[in-house]
């Protein structure tokens, strides 16, 4: 019993000197909870701030390649500023109507044109004026005041501006003649005129259409599904087929008519693309982003074909799928077909004509 009471009093004394050791060191964890005093503000203080994490972005090594220059989405964030139209040289007039050689800008080069303004007294607003988009023809052969004279004359005298525009490489315009179908520059300038008729004082900036004929139509039809601008749009036996239509269905004879169309085959920028791209069943998004038939729920306006049955540059099919197409978008459309007639619709010019004018009569006038 004695030996029990000394072995605890050594195991206090010892507890004890330990106790007293850690006094004079600072307590490795302290939490203090305090409770709020009378009239005193409740609110938790702000916590501690999470250190901040940082990441480091390793660079991609394969870089987003840039849209094509075809691309509708990247047509449509371009600017088209057009200029003002100047008149170079006043021609000899129409019935009723006044015939100017004039130019305007389109990316910086001088684009000649065709320029027709109504006698009379001018409409509130102005003048309601058709941009005119003429098919293929050499550039080298290409002349401002030849061909399709009696077209425009058929519209000027009707009460409106006509601007019938030499793309770029024709003629005197400045630059280089590139084509229609692989590159954008007649677009641009299409669309520059369309801004630059706009600026002209005697023209209604809101009342503008289109007129295309062959490869014109198919400037025509792209041109209202990336501006708002165009009203209202004519199309004659037009290049109006998607790029996958261009590439395997487009086989044209020689029908000797006075606009002809290239010749398209698998060669040139058909071959150079399938190549890069890959072919439309390989890689629809991309022959569906350049082509216009993609877009044609955002059409700026209501849109008429024409087209001849006997057509051997550009087939009617072309125009035929284009009419259900945008019927099938809900969108404004007629289709006139010409029994027997060539591209040019030259054996009903007069009756297609007539329909080209009352239908911009109902949709500019």
């Amino acid at each position: 019993m004695k030996r029990l009471i000394v072995l605890v009093l050594v195991l206090s004394a010892v507890i004890s000197a330990c106790s007293t050791s850690a006094a004079g060191m600072s307590s490795p964890v302290e939490t203090t909870i305090s409770q709020p005093q009378a009239g005193a503000s409740t609110a938790a203080a702000p916590p501690t701030a999470e250190p901040s994490l940082t990441h480091t972005l390793t660079p991609s090594l394969t870089p987003t390649p840039a849209p094509h220059p075809l691309d509708i989405l990247s047509l449509r964030a371009r600017p088209y500023p057009g200029s003002e139209i100047t008149i170079e040289q006043e021609l000899d007039p129409g019935v009723n109507y006044r015939r100017y050689y004039a130019s305007y800008l389109s990316d910086g080069l001088k684009i000649y044109a065709l320029l027709t303004v109504p006698n009379g007294e001018m409409p509130a607003g102005g003048w309601p004026a058709i941009v005119f988009n003429h098919g293929y023809i050499p550039p080298a052969q290409y002349r401002t005041t030849e061909r399709y004279v009696a077209y425009v004359d058929g519209l000027a005298r009707s009460g409106y501006i006509v601007f019938r525009i030499d793309y770029r490489g024709h003629d005197r315009s400045e630059g280089t003649p590139t084509g229609a179908y692989s590159d954008p520059g007649y677009l641009f300038d299409v669309l520059n005129a369309v801004s630059s008729l706009q600026r002209f004082p005697q023209a209604n900036p809101d009342k503008i259409g289109m007129w295309g004929h062959s490869m014109g139509g198919y400037l025509t039809l792209r041109a209202m599904v990336i501006s708002d601008a165009v009203k209202a749009g004519v199309i004659w036996a037009g290049v109006v087929g998607s790029y996958p239509d261009l590439l395997y269905r487009w086989r044209r004879g020689s029908s000797g008519g006075s606009t002809p169309t290239p010749r398209p085959g698998f060669r040139g920028w058909r071959d150079d693309w399938v190549r890069t791209y890959g072919t439309p069943e390989e890689n629809p998004e991309f022959w569906n982003s350049i082509s216009a038939n993609t877009f044609l729920a955002d059409l700026s306006g209501p849109v008429q074909l024409h087209h001849g049955t006997a057509d051997e540059d550009v087939p009617l099919e072309f125009s035929t799928t284009l009419y259900e197409q945008i019927q099938t978008a809900g969108r404004q459309v007629e289709l006139y077909t010409y029994d027997g007639d060539n591209h040019n619709i030259s054996n009903y010019f007069s009756a297609a004509m007539a329909h080209t004018i009352e239908f911009y009569d109902r949709y500019l006038k």
